[in-house]
């Protein structure tokens, strides 16, 4: 008797589950962090804020951009949410990215969907200035949980992030020599000069 009983509920847990949307497969933790909210606003903020510092560089000759957590998770997230519109059939790389701006570092935190499984995902990048002085991005660490890791993983992280700088930065980042780029508390900070 027991056994015709259980056989009912495991049909309905298997109903359930395979149901479920995805399934939740742990990786790092990073909910001690404050969620940092992604807005247009924030978005436009930093594009405002960069036409200022060039505007006013063109007096000076040096331009000092200070980028704030929520401006510039506010534009990847968005940048993410175009290339998914525009590749519909495919899973973004990252759903929900928060960056935190600390330590040095650029800290991407967020979501990976593969297939029915989701995890939270880190990765950690050094960003710094190239000989060419234009912005360097490397990957320290990614942290995929127990999902595999994109191939090519680093090409599309660095895409990612220098197509966000360039598209955050428009038409006269090709003007701008940087010769900084400091992270401290929240803020990442690029100091150039104008050519």
């Amino acid at each position: 008797m027991k056994r015709s009983s259980s056989l009912p509920i495991f049909i309905i847990i298997l109903i359930v589950t395979s149901i479920a949307c995805s399934v939740f497969v742990g990786g790092p933790d990073y909910s001690d962090l404050a969620p940092i909210p992604v807005s247009n606003e924030a978005a436009e903020g930093l594009q405002e804020q960069i036409k200022r510092a060039f505007e006013s560089g063109i007096a000076t000759g040096e331009v000092i951009i200070q980028i704030t957590e929520p401006q510039i998770t506010s534009v990847l997230a968005l940048r993410l949410q175009t290339d998914q519109s525009l590749q519909q059939n495919s899973q973004p790389l990252i759903v929900d990215p928060q960056v935190y701006l600390r330590d040095g570092q650029m800290q991407i935190y967020g979501k990976s969907r593969q297939g029915m499984l989701t995890a939270n995902i880190g990765i950690i990048v050094a960003v710094g200035v190239d000989e060419n002085n234009k912005p360097k991005i490397e990957i320290v660490t990614a942290d995929f949980g127990p999902l595999p890791a994109p191939d090519g993983l680093k090409e599309i992280i660095s895409s990612m992030i220098q197509e966000a700088y360039t598209g955050s930065l428009g038409p006269i980042a090709t003007g701008l020599r940087i010769q900084s780029i400091t992270i401290i508390d929240g803020v990442m900070t690029i100091i150039g000069r104008i050519r």
